[in-house]
Formats: structure tokens, C-alpha cells, sequence
């Protein structure tokens, strides 16, 4: 019989891992017994309250099962189907969502080229031009992701330059939260600093990409934006029925400082593949790496070679520009490996 081969961790998503440990405990200790179904549990009640102690109290707190869910009906709740809605050209909502949100919410997406990932009051100001022109969809959102799907993070300054110009504009600033804990680690702030503080009008807030098995919460800094929501989450058919096993996992990941342990923990795996990299020949880090991200032009036979045995996306086949992805379980053997096998390959 032959022997099994080792398993290797890839980098091609924070989605790719399992479950944190904590997690699972959690799961598991919810697993027993009978409860109110559709969220009207103790469980639900408590870890809506473990949210608002991170993003405050008067926040409005909705579990869903997955992320592109999160942004989308956040979206519907606040918007008409004569809106658009400005993000990033390289947002979550505008390239991996296969047209979810123009579908449910009937606003048109207007993305808006940028280097690093990041929007800002000078990108969207020309967008604004034409607002009130009848030819054109009216601008309602702009939405941005933090960490950016570049990688790369919005300081607190960033974010309150950007409401600002929203809500002098008569527009709401949305953040996709999908890797909140890894800006929020990178930043050394709390998340309602960076964010309800900072302007934020909702978000959306990561579990899965941190340790979680699955799950995600939109967040409204206002209720009113939420009054309809209840019912826009059940025609969504994101009404979880056994809402105590989303719930439980986000009272877990708020409890103890566990969320920003897994997410820091994949921020300084990130920085090390990064760092290590760059001390290769023929190898250009093209990013920032602020978060778990590291965006790295490698020549392409070395890019053939490792996709032999390491899982990654290749962005720009062009410039054979890479997305490595670290997780709350990457380890620096993982690292070293991948590191260690590129020297080769070059030298090769």
C-alpha cells in the first residue's frame, strides 16, 4: 500500500482551512437539547450582544450564513433599484459575486480603477458629476473593503475622509468586513474605532475567513437603516432556523481575544512569506502587505512549478502576479516550504 503523501497547507484562501479548535468546542456545546428556532435563543441573544460590545451599544446585529449574503442584503436594506452603488474595480462585490448584488438589490455596480485597492474622495468625486442627470443611476453607496481585496488597509483617517465625503454627498459608506480582525490587528484599534466611529454606516463582519465554519453579521450603526431588514434576511434565505450554531461561533470568537489572536496570527505569517520573498532574486512584492495578503510578481516557470504543490491564484498571468493567502493555521514551516521550494525552482 502506498504511503499517504504529506499534507501541505496552500495559500490560495483563508477560506481553505478548517475551523478553529474554540470554534468547534463551541459548536459542539450548543449541540444538545432544544431551542427556539430562527435566531429567538438565548444564544443568538447573547452573541448579538458580544457584537455591540465591540461596535457599540446601540448597533443593530443580523447572523447570516455567508459572506456575499452579508454585503448583499446589507445593500438591499438601504438602497432603491434606481441607485448605484461605488466600489473598488477589484471589490469582493464587484468581481467574485457573480452579479449577486445587481440581482437582489437592482442597483448597477460603478467600479472604480485603483492601484492598491483602496477608494478615495478624489476617485468618487468625478462619479458624482452626473447625479443628477435622469440617464444615469443615482449614487446611493460607496463601498469598500477592509482589509482591501489588495490586501492592504484603510487607516482610521482613510475611512473618516471617505464618510465624510459620503455624507456631504447624501451617500452611506458600506464596509465589507469579510477580513475586519486583520485591519483591526494591523491598525492596533478596536473595531468600532476604525469604523462606526470613523463614519462606517454598516458592515458587514467576517467570521469564516477567521476561524469560523461558517457565518458572517451585518451590522447597522443606525436602526432605521435596519427597520425592513427582518424581512429582507427572510427573502434573502439567510433566516438561519438553527441561528444558535452561527451564533455560538461568534460568541466564541469574541470571547477571550480569540478573534485577534487567529487574525494576528495570520497577519505575521503573511509578513514573514512576504519578507522572506522579497530576498529572492527575480522576485517583487507589489503590495503592501498590511493584512494575511501577499501579492508578489514570481517568474512564471517558477509559478508552474509550485502550482505542483502549493494551491495559490494568479492574478495577471501577464505580469504572473500571485495571491498568497495565510490563515488563522498557516504555520512557518508552511512558509519556510514554499519559500524554500521557490529558491529552488529559481535557481533550477
Amino acid at each position: 500500500m502506498r504511503g499517504r503523501m504529506k499534507a501541505i497547507r496552500g495559500f490560495a484562501s483563508d477560506n481553505c482551512s478548517g475551523a478553529h479548535p474554540k470554534i468547534m468546542a463551541a459548536l459542539n456545546s450548543v449541540n444538545e437539547g432544544h431551542v427556539p428556532s430562527y435566531g429567538n435563543d438565548i444564544h443568538t441573544s447573547t452573541a448579538a450582544l458580544s457584537v455591540r460590545k465591540h461596535f457599540g451599544d446601540s448597533c443593530d446585529v443580523y447572523f447570516v450564513w455567508g459572506g456575499t449574503a452579508a454585503n448583499v442584503l446589507g445593500l438591499r436594506a438601504v438602497t432603491q433599484r434606481i441607485n448605484a452603488i461605488l466600489c473598488p474595480e477589484s471589490a469582493h462585490i464587484n468581481v467574485h459575486e457573480c452579479g449577486a448584488p445587481e440581482n437582489f438589490t437592482g442597483c448597477k455596480l460603478i467600479a472604480v480603477p485603483t492601484a492598491d485597492g483602496k477608494l478615495t474622495p478624489d476617485l468618487c468625486e468625478s462619479i458624482l458629476d452626473r447625479e443628477t442627470d435622469a440617464h444615469h443611476a443615482q449614487a446611493r453607496v460607496i463601498s469598500i473593503s477592509q482589509a482591501t481585496e489588495r490586501g492592504t488597509v484603510y487607516s482610521i483617517y482613510e475611512i473618516r475622509a471617505i464618510a465624510d465625503f459620503a455624507h456631504g454627498n447624501g451617500l452611506l459608506l458600506h464596509v465589507d468586513g469579510a477580513r475586519l480582525a486583520n485591519a483591526a490587528v494591523f491598525l492596533g484599534c478596536g473595531f468600532k474605532e476604525m469604523t462606526f466611529d470613523a463614519g462606517v454606516d454598516f458592515l458587514s463582519f467576517g467570521g469564516t475567513k477567521n476561524g469560523l465554519l461558517f457565518g458572517e453579521a451585518i451590522v447597522f450603526r443606525d436602526s432605521s437603516y435596519a427597520k425592513d431588514f427582518p424581512y429582507i434576511r427572510m427573502q434573502g434565505m439567510q433566516l438561519y432556523s438553527k441561528m444558535r450554531f452561527v451564533a455560538a461561533q461568534f460568541e466564541a470568537q469574541l470571547s477571550d481575544g480569540l478573534v485577534f489572536e487567529t487574525a494576528g496570527h495570520a497577519n505575521k505569517m503573511a509578513k514573514l512569506l512576504s519578507e522572506l520573498l522579497a530576498d529572492l532574486p527575480g522576485i517583487e512584492i507589489t503590495q503592501n502587505v498590511e493584512s494575511n495578503g501577499v501579492f508578489a510578481c514570481i517568474p512564471k516557470h517558477c509559478v508552474d512549478e509550485l502550482h505542483k504543490i502549493f494551491d495559490f491564484f494568479v492574478l495577471d498571468e501577464e505580469r504572473s502576479e500571485v495571491r498568497l493567502m495565510c490563515s488563522f493555521d498557516t504555520v512557518e514551516d508552511d512558509v519556510r516550504e514554499f519559500v524554500a521550494i521557490t529558491q529552488r525552482v529559481l535557481k533550477a
